[in-house]
């Protein structure tokens, strides 16, 4: 019975991250991710007491996922500090360009929206984004030690780079072309080269 509960759970918020990751929070309704996940109201309501409690175990699960692949990504030892940090803007840059009709980052589709509407979820998309920003901080101390990383200060330069990146995502989407992102990659290739932008 336990091992159905866990799958039931995870089935419903892998239902919702696909649906709310193109529609927003606001844009969907629970019926709409039921119907979609085969999953009676009632059974809902034995995991999640709310909708809202639902996208935050929703984007907790999210950022569970996403901090082991950069953890992942990180610890690989055959590859400078700066190599691997590369290696993470250039995934997010061949993420974005797939698809842009399909936005795949719960954090730029879901900040804005819900920062106003939900405190809980606000907490939790700040909880997220602040462990990415330790993680690339810690990435950059790495690369300060190995000498493959000039930059001075590492917690600055790792929130400047996320906040680079976050906006960039968000003209992308506007735009739908990668040109935002492109740009974000150059300005983040002279920013770790310690170059003059």
């Amino acid at each position: 019975m336990k091992a159905n509960y866990d799958n039931t759970r995870q089935h419903l918020l892998d239902i919702g991250y696909q649906i709310m990751v193109i529609k927003g929070f606001s844009g969907v309704g629970l019926n709409e991710i039921l119907k979609t996940a085969n999953v009676p109201k009632g059974s809902f309501y034995h995991y999640f007491n709310s909708k809202e409690q639902y996208a935050q175990c929703l984007l907790e699960d999210y950022f569970h996922a996403y901090l082991i692949n950069m953890d992942e990504r990180f610890a690989l030892s055959s590859h400078t500090a700066y190599e691997r940090m590369m290696g993470y803007w250039q995934k997010w840059l061949d993420s974005y360009c797939e698809s842009f009709e399909g936005q795949k980052c719960l954090v730029v589709k879901l900040s804005a929206e819900v920062a106003d509407l939900s405190e809980v979820m606000r907490l939790t998309l700040k909880e997220g984004t602040d462990q990415i920003i330790q993680r690339l901080t810690q990435c950059i101390e790495q690369g300060q030690q190995d000498g493959s990383l000039q930059v001075a200060d590492a917690k600055q330069t790792a929130t400047a780079l996320y906040q680079l990146w976050l906006g960039a995502s968000l003209l992308s989407k506007l735009h739908l072309n990668s040109l935002s992102l492109q740009s974000a990659m150059l300005t983040t290739q002279s920013i770790l080269q310690n170059q003059v932008i």
